[in-house]
């Protein structure tokens, strides 16, 4: 049972990690999370099918691979930046108290999309660009899970919407990270799905997301208490970085193209 604190509207809340139990196991919210999410972007991508050219029996025909390839490199890009913390097999593989790294999953992803798209002779670009919305939304709607864990927060605050939580120090009061992030995932969803109203030319929502997302995860990460680190640096910076000078690269190749 996890105790959370939010002294800015003087509530505590108790929450399990565990929703349910179906014929005896165990169901997460956090999974919950991610089931929803997942189940909102198959219905906006069957509503929106034929858009970009995009057809909704290639996405289900993608999601059969991309989804499992994108949750095994998200954890794999954890356990790698994590080793220290584990020290058998199995409890790398135990994954009910989170232990997801989003980047290890965009990235097992986009890699899975573009051999999709080079097999079947689709457009990479449209693809990603109809894609990349709702994975925004499914940002925003998992980092709910972090809540539940209560994991990825911050650092020590005194900031007015500070969270409390128990850590080894005992009770401390932290930045609610995973808020500033779902907050900033659900704007960079409602300015994805604006562009794609009037895209100019492809590949502009998937640059957008890149560009939008790396900046903000950038200084969000800055907050973290639970970095990733690769010596001295946070490994989710350096990525965060990396991606924002290729979109921003990509961006103006692409204008100039097209």
């Amino acid at each position: 049972m996890n105790e959370i604190i939010l002294p800015f509207s003087h509530i505590t809340i108790q929450i399990n990690p565990i929703a349910f139990h179906l014929f005896g196991v165990p169901i997460y919210w956090y999974a919950i999370f991610i089931v929803a999410s997942l189940g909102i972007a198959m219905f906006a991508y069957y509503k929106n099918d034929k858009k970009f050219g995009v057809c909704y029996d290639n996405i289900i025909d993608l999601s059969l691979i991309l989804i499992p390839v994108s949750f095994i490199s998200a954890r794999i890009y954890y356990v790698v930046f994590n080793l220290q913390n584990y020290t058998s097999f199995s409890q790398m593989l135990n994954i009910k108290d989170g232990g997801l790294a989003i980047y290890g999953g965009i990235i097992g992803g986009a890699i899975t999309a573009y051999l999709f798209c080079k097999k079947r002779k689709l457009s990479f670009l449209n693809l990603a660009d109809y894609v990349i919305p709702y994975v925004s939304l499914g940002q925003a709607i998992g980092r709910w899970g972090n809540f539940v864990n209560a994991e990825a927060y911050g650092g020590v605050t005194d900031l007015p919407w500070k969270m409390g939580v128990y850590t080894k120090q005992g009770l401390q009061y932290v930045h609610p990270t995973f808020l500033y992030e779902s907050i900033a995932d659900f704007l960079i969803f409602l300015l994805l799905i604006k562009l794609s109203k009037n895209r100019k030319y492809e590949g502009q929502i998937l640059l957008t997301y890149l560009m939008a997302y790396s900046l903000i995860r950038f200084f969000i990460e800055g907050l973290r208490a639970d970095s990733l680190m690769l010596g001295p640096f946070r490994i989710s910076q350096i990525v965060s970085g990396i991606l924002f000078l290729i979109a921003i690269f990509c961006i103006i190749g692409l204008k100039k193209k097209q």
